[in-house]
């Protein structure tokens, strides 16, 4: 009886922790700036802990390197079942550094073979982002979902206007409405309107028809908040002695071969989205315009669904400190 008492027991808390599992979808312009793969391996280790379901990651770079790249994370990191969706983008978007996803996924050993090892054979099957959303929310709870976007809004805007399908007699905004629980974004300017920010100017129409349609609260995490909050290179140079080969590193140093520290724009979308903790200011809610030049112009507004977040120089110190700590722990 006491037997069964504690298999009971182990049920519910299984069941419990199982309950309080955030489904999470990770939209991403993989390859431009290699904060989307600091951000990625938060993700991974979330998933790890269960604390989220990584339901898929989305693309929205285009190109032949960026899928292999993920499908070698999801490799590395033991997490080889989760979908990817291919961009919707037919543009080529600009690239600061090395295009580091084209760097790791050609790395060879000693003996001549690739260094990281991918999974999937074919990847002409993997399904265009917005149909992969529509599979993945048709058979999601209700309110179930948050959507963690930090690259262009190109997807997005798609998903909206997906029509009925195999999946799902609805369309793209009712689907969203009814099963995503919230969108976190890292986008925009909320503290300078003259400045137009990288993943709202590659695509101005997609990100203006997202805060102006999307039907759930639109969390965004600004360009001005990240870049108070670097990851140091130092980190990257000496905390990860507990491996020979990272590909997160790699992909680091590929894309700055002179090592310095790197703002970590999209990784402060992805702590709020997970584990906000007391970390950050939430703005009252209101309502963000983007502009045809780019700009994004936030107003107070009763009832609105959009909200920025902010940080203290306290806050900061103590969300690198957490960073740092979470990507350099062994997967």
């Amino acid at each position: 009886m006491k037997r069964l008492s504690i298999i009971l027991l182990g049920l519910s808390l299984a069941l419990g922790l199982q309950a309080r599992r955030q489904n999470v979808i990770f939209e991403t312009d993989m390859g431009n700036d290699v904060d989307d793969a600091l951000a990625i391996d938060m993700l991974y280790k979330y998933a790890k802990e269960g604390n989220i379901r990584l339901m898929a990651v989305m693309l929205n770079k285009e190109g032949q390197f960026p899928p292999r790249f993920i499908d070698l994370l999801n490799t590395w990191y033991g997490q080889k079942r989760i979908p990817i969706g291919l961009s919707g983008r037919d543009e080529g978007s600009l690239v600061a550094g090395s295009n580091y996803t084209q760097v790791v996924c050609e790395e060879k050993d000693e003996a001549g073979k690739p260094l990281y090892r991918r999974s999937i054979k074919d990847y002409s099957r993997l399904l265009p982002a917005p149909k992969l959303y529509r599979k993945l929310l048709a058979r999601a709870k209700d309110h179930s979902v948050t959507i963690v976007s930090v690259g262009f809004s190109t997807n997005l805007a798609l998903l909206l206007d997906t029509p009925a399908d195999e999946y799902s007699p609805l369309t793209g905004r009712q689907l969203v409405e009814q099963k995503v629980d919230r969108l976190v974004t890292m986008a925009g300017h909320m503290e300078d309107k003259n400045f137009h920010e990288y993943n709202v100017v590659n695509d101005i129409p997609a990100c203006q028809r997202v805060y102006n349609e999307w039907p759930t609260d639109i969390y965004t995490s600004p360009f001005e908040l990240g870049l108070q909050i670097r990851y140091p290179a130092r980190s990257i140079q000496n905390d990860f002695t507990w491996t020979a080969h990272h590909p997160i590193v790699d992909a680091y140093k590929a894309y700055l071969p002179r090592l310095e520290d790197r703002p970590t724009w999209d990784l402060t979308a992805v702590l709020y989205a997970v584990d906000a903790q007391d970390f950050f200011n939430v703005s009252a809610p209101g309502r963000i315009t983007i502009t045809d030049e780019g700009s994004s112009l936030y107003r107070q507004e009763a009832g609105g669904r959009h909200y920025y977040l902010s940080v203290t120089p306290r806050q900061a110190s103590r969300i690198l400190d957490y960073f740092v700590q979470k990507i350099t722990k062994k997967p």
